[in-house]
């Protein structure tokens, strides 16, 4: 059990969160969720006692352990794969290395024989002899096969070693565990192994995650960090968004009808208080009166862009037909003859076991690369638009966002552009930032406009929810369900691609599947 009793967190006189009282029970897993800068890995530090809290404090069971998830991929550049995983058990590690030191010795005493004694009786008692094989089956469950377990980390890929630390966190099935957004930069099979794992996990989690489908698959609680509180609702994702919303839409309808009331009282009261006849009920009134009070409704965090694009044309019955495309990088075959047809009305999820070939297909289709062999035609009605999955070429210049915006708006008055800008969530001075100096999930609002201004009846989307919070992801989903024209996109969101796609174009191993059918569909058919 954890428990978080009073604490209290300021920057300044910003007050992140104020007298934050929870029990984190064993069992349960805990969704954090919360807009960006709201504290959510703020918190997971004060929850592992790498950040102290101004007031409060947080309290772990006696004999219990703690892992977290590391976020700094490098850190482990000097020891190997497998030592890397068992450090998540810091006491067993510690004691497998203080043993190996003593029976290196070549002048072994009595002392030391004394001292081995006592580490392997602890060591028996963290189960130790099973470790190796323990992380072992973890590294090959996470897609780390055995070949790879001896190397150090320093010799491995940036992606194998999220599945490393993500292994280490797991090992030795601590007590508690904290997962700062464990799914990114994993593929589609580990992230639901990782489901899998959690849902069978029997200890404490409490998980941060921008991934709305994972967290309604693992969660029994959701921790919401807004309004400087964290409040624990029971239930995942989708029930505390259909309740939090229900909860607000009821607060201002009793709300509105409370104004018309006191409208009512205030008018009755101007009339008769100075009629001798109707003092009485003016009295009674304005006693009615004082007695109604408005609920406040704070002004949460969270703050939704507004995502829609609008095709200026419809597009016509010939849409894009790929014929035989092939492309070769750097003696690589990305693509090998790839054939298909997208249709009017389709949606398209675009899978791939090689992430790189979707992106070279997408450059391709947007005019950015040329391919090797093949076709490709277009129908004549088709304008496109295209958002890349690395944006930063866009934004090589010193350009305020209202500037940069302004070279992709039909409509060029400065009034207008920002206008445009403050739907998408840049008010005021942040229109004026300079365009190379904005986060990832400001690029990716930017880039998003660009395509809203387009009014393209054709977009590519690759990977658009990489650097974007919950609301700017739920809205982006909003918005490509309801647009009208012709899409073709990736994404590891899952509840975006489920919700969005029509059909699902497979391009995996040198073979090309289409189905028309949903991305749960396709999956479910695969499975069997």
């Amino acid at each position: 059990m954890l428990i978080s009793n009073g604490v209290t967190l300021r920057f300044g006189k910003r007050v992140l969160f104020e007298d934050v009282n929870i029990k984190f029970t064993k069992g349960n897993c805990y969704g954090l969720i919360g807009a960006n800068g709201a504290g959510k890995s703020t918190f997971l530090k004060i929850l592992s006692g790498e950040i102290e809290p101004n007031k409060g404090e947080v309290v772990l069971e006696k004999g219990e352990r703690l892992s977290m998830l590391k976020q700094d991929h490098y850190a482990f550049e000097g020891y190997t794969i497998l030592d890397t995983v068992m450090m998540g058990n810091s006491e067993l590690y510690r004691i497998m290395k203080e043993k190996d030191e003593i029976y290196a010795k070549p002048d072994f005493s009595e002392a030391d024989g004394m001292k081995a004694a006592k580490l392997e009786e602890r060591f028996a008692e963290l189960d130790g002899w099973n470790a190796e094989s323990d992380a072992a089956k973890l590294l090959s469950d996470l897609g780390i096969g055995s070949e790879l377990h001896d190397k150090y980390m320093s010799e491995i890929e940036a992606r194998d070693k999220v599945k490393v630390l993500l292994a280490q966190s797991l090992f030795g099935n601590p007590d508690v565990l904290l997962l700062d957004e464990p799914t990114n930069d994993l593929d589609i099979q580990t992230i639901n192994w990782l489901q899998d794992f959690l849902i069978d996990f029997e200890n404490t989690v409490i998980v941060v995650s921008h991934d709305r489908y994972f967290l309604n698959k693992v969660c029994t609680h959701i921790a919401d960090v807004d309004f400087g509180k964290i409040k624990v609702y029971p239930g995942n994702y989708d029930f505390w968004y259909e309740s939090s919303q229900l909860a607000l839409k009821q607060m201002k309808e009793a709300n509105k009808k409370k104004e018309e009331r006191i409208k009512e009282l205030q008018e009755f009261i101007a009339r008769f208080s100075a009629n001798a006849s109707k003092s009485k009920q003016a009295t009674s009134r304005k006693k009615s009166l004082e007695k109604i009070e408005l609920d406040e409704i704070k002004p949460s965090n969270r703050k939704y862009p507004y995502v829609d694009f609008k095709p200026d044309r419809e597009p016509g019955k010939e849409i894009l037909e790929i014929k035989n495309l092939s492309k070769t990088i750097n003696g690589e075959k990305i693509l090998d003859n790839i054939s298909f047809t997208i249709k009017r009305d389709d949606k398209v999820a675009l899978l791939s076991d090689n992430e790189i070939a979707k992106t070279v297909l997408f450059q391709i289709l947007a005019g950015e690369m040329e391919p090797d062999s093949g076709e490709i035609i277009w129908g004549t009605t088709i304008t496109k638009d295209y958002f890349p999955k690395d944006n930063n070429y866009l934004f090589e210049n010193d350009l305020t966002i209202v500037d940069w915006l302004r070279k992709y708006s039909k409509d060029p008055d400065e009034t207008y552009v920002r206008g445009f800008l403050g739907r998408m969530l840049f008010s005021g001075e942040e229109a004026l930032k300079k365009a190379d100096v904005m986060s990832g999930g400001e690029k990716v609002r930017c880039v998003l406009s660009k395509l809203m201004l387009s009014g393209a009846n054709f977009l590519i989307f690759d990977e658009p929810t990489n650097h974007l919070d919950m609301e700017s992801i739920t809205a982006l989903n909003e918005g490509m369900q309801k647009y009208k024209g012709v899409m073709l996109f990736t994404s590891h969101d899952h509840q975006l691609t489920q919700t969005v796609a029509n059909k699902i174009i497979d391009i995996s191993n040198n073979q090309v599947i289409v189905r028309e059918c949903t991305y749960d569909e396709y999956l479910e058919e695969k499975q069997k």
